[in-house]
């Protein structure tokens, strides 16, 4: 019997060992896998949610922390400087990015600073100082510096740039919610919501949803005839715009 004792006591020590060892994992979702672009779109607000699944279902007395990101398509950009030349505004100078994100919402349960290091949060992209946005290369250090600064500038006054460092609630340290606000003239594309478990300053655990965002209705058939006749549809609109102009003097003439 004493054999057969201590080979349960084995067992059991090496599973106990095998659990400490084991990580946690995350089960997110989101509340809508679509949404709709339509005439009367202003906006709308994605629900990330889920729960933190630990071995052994023992929950830690001290809880992780989450951060939540999403993220849009990457598109390349090419962003101009305006300067004010002899009275006028002209566009002095430019810079070209090969691959930005055209949408990214970050929200935590504490600020990313007190979260990780320097380090961690650029190799993950957690908040939109870490974005690796891909200059095209070729400018002095100075002028990227400068260019990169001016597109989270712009992209954040958009609402399509932005961070909410007390975004996400932890309940019991196993379910966890957060909202992000999505603009009315967010970008169309599959979107990506990243979750990340961060524990004592390390990631431990990540997964991922896909968010496809489009045009639906007479939005979409718009944007598809731009896309595949964009000759027909750049002349349709110039004589729709020269039509509106000749009407509205007439109306005015008239008037008169």
């Amino acid at each position: 019997m004493r054999p057969a004792t201590g080979r349960r006591s084995a067992a059991t020590l090496l599973a106990l060992l095998l659990i400490g060892a084991a990580k946690p994992d995350l089960v997110p979702d989101v509340s809508a896998r679509q949404i709709q672009i339509r005439t009367s779109f202003t906006g709308a607000q994605l629900l990330l949610f889920g729960a933190i699944l630990y071995p052994g279902g023992r929950v830690p007395e001290r809880s992780a922390d989450i951060v939540v990101v999403l993220r849009g398509p990457d598109q390349a950009i090419l962003l101009r400087e305006k300067q004010k030349i002899a009275g006028i505004w002209m566009n002095a100078d430019s810079s070209r990015f090969r691959s930005a994100p055209s949408f990214y919402s970050v929200a935590s349960s504490r600020p990313i600073t007190a979260l990780v290091d320097a380090r961690t949060a650029a190799i993950y992209e957690l908040g939109v100082r870490n974005l690796q946005l891909s200059p095209g290369g070729g400018a002095l250090p100075d002028k990227e510096k400068r260019f990169e600064a001016g597109l989270l500038d712009l992209r954040k006054r958009q609402g399509l740039f932005a961070e909410n460092p007390h975004g996400v609630e932890v309940s019991g340290g196993v379910l966890y919610r957060a909202a992000i606000s999505i603009p009315s003239q967010v970008p169309v594309g599959t979107y990506t919501a990243e979750t990340f478990l961060i524990d004592q300053g390390r990631v431990t655990a990540a997964a991922t949803r896909d968010v496809h965002i489009g045009k639906s209705g007479f939005e979409r058939y718009v944007a598809l005839v731009a896309r595949r006749h964009a000759f027909f549809y750049g002349l349709a609109a110039m004589i729709m715009s020269l039509g509106l102009g000749w009407a509205a003097a007439m109306l005015f003439r008239r008037r008169a």
